[in-house]
């Protein structure tokens, strides 16, 4: 369960990203979080992982009060999170394999673990075939694959997808939300932060929606309309 209690992100007296936001999302939930570009999609997101801290209210998460969380604390946080962004952030000179390897290995995983589990992931994202390829050898789909993939590595409790599809065409981002569906089925929480109105139309899942920074709609079964 994440928990959004009375959240208010102010950067200055003219730019305040978020208004008093309360919110709730169960665990398991699929959620696509919409809104014009300002609306407060992705600070709402970085306050979940910590990237952010709220000015006013109490964000929880699985009965954790992160918002005074320690700085020694948000490793373990994150670590229950995982994190995808639109411009992929992959290592240039490292394999499919060995980026998300490295993601394991910063957080402290034993090699036997990381030979382990990696291979594990890669099928997962129907990537298997493309362990040894470098970033520059995939195509955008497959970037943002692997990438998701490397947020799995620690097996998150949250996905949170900030803009996953959007240097991506059609094709391509239809296979990232089918990817992300699976995820979900299997029990991960699935944040997704998105301007793509077919994908949110289609997916028929609960849609949250900002406005200045405040929660103008939410449906259980929504459509993108701003």
């Amino acid at each position: 369960m994440i928990t959004f209690n009375k959240i208010s992100k102010v950067y200055s007296k003219e730019s305040a990203a978020l208004h008093d936001v309360s919110l709730k999302i169960p665990t398991g939930d699929f959620v696509s979080i919409v809104g014009q570009s300002g609306a407060g999609k992705s600070t709402m997101l970085k306050l979940i992982s910590a990237q952010e801290r709220p000015s006013e209210g109490m964000i929880v998460i699985d009965g954790w009060d992160i918002t005074k969380i320690r700085r020694w604390q948000i490793p373990h946080l994150r670590r229950q999170i995982g994190v995808v962004f639109q411009d992929f952030k992959l290592l240039p000179k490292r394999t499919a394999f060995e980026n998300i390897a490295f993601a394991m290995e910063v957080g402290g995983a034993p090699t036997r673990e990381v030979r382990a589990t990696v291979p594990h992931i890669l099928k997962l994202v129907n990537l298997a075939e493309r362990a040894n390829a470098y970033p520059d050898e995939l195509s955008g789909g497959e970037k943002q694959r692997i990438a998701i993939a490397r947020a799995l590595a620690y097996k998150p409790q949250i996905l949170i997808a900030d803009e996953p599809t959007g240097n991506l065409d059609a094709l391509h981002s239809w296979d990232i939300v089918q990817l992300l569906i699976k995820i979900n089925k299997l029990g991960t929480t699935v944040l997704l932060a998105t301007h793509n109105d077919e994908i949110v139309n289609a997916l028929k899942k609960r849609v949250v929606t900002l406005n200045d920074g405040k929660v103008v709609s939410d449906k259980k079964s929504g459509t993108y309309k701003l």
